[in-house]
């Protein structure tokens, strides 16, 4: 089932009275919690600077570069999170959402983002993985220009204050990959409110 991403904002504002339960999701046999709490960091405001590629799989090389910020915070006692960009770019400023959840049977994330610029498409297939050594990892299949491609995104917390993000794609099934947004992050405060 495909949700339009009014629909998934729809039910996150209904998620908000699970903002700060502390009870975890029903049992279903043993839980995989190792990375619970891997996403714990993003929590809180932060003030970001991104460089994004302005041709993706078209061998362009310019850059783009602009400032924006991101609010996040943890919902569903922590088996989920949510955060709202502003990005503010030279053509325009543009807002977006990103989901992201925990599935205790295989101790992975899955990571879906809503582009405020289209608001009512159904949303991209999630990327999905989890963090090996504190770098997160997280992979979908998707298609770019009506061409199947694979997609990647890498999570580096660098400290407590600082973190880093890449988003990747692949033509060739993950042979070769180019990185085409890089996002660092400078925490701003800890605390963050929808």
């Amino acid at each position: 089932m495909k949700f339009t991403a009014a629909a998934i904002v729809l039910l996150l504002s209904v998620s908000q009275a699970w903002a700060n339960a502390d009870a975890p999701p029903p049992d279903r046999g043993k839980p995989n919690l190792s990375g619970l709490h891997d996403f714990d960091f993003i929590a809180g405001e932060w003030r970001v600077h991104h460089r994004e590629l302005r041709d993706r799989l078209a061998g362009s090389h310019e850059w783009i570069e602009f400032d924006g910020t991101q609010k996040a915070w943890l919902v569903m006692g922590g088996y989920a999170n949510v955060d709202e960009n502003v990005f503010n770019r030279p053509d325009g400023t543009y807002r977006g959402v990103t989901i992201r959840t925990y599935d205790p049977k295989t101790g992975e994330w899955s990571i879906w983002w809503v582009d405020g610029r289209m608001p009512s498409i159904n949303l991209d297939p999630p990327v999905r993985g989890r963090f090996v050594n504190g770098v997160g990892t997280f992979y979908a299949n998707d298609t770019l220009r009506g061409k199947p491609i694979k997609v990647r995104y890498i999570w580096k917390p660098l400290t407590h204050n600082t973190s880093h993000w890449e988003q990747a794609f692949s033509a060739d099934g993950g042979k070769t990959w180019e990185t085409n947004w890089i996002t660092d992050f400078t925490r701003v405060s800890e605390k963050a409110s929808p």
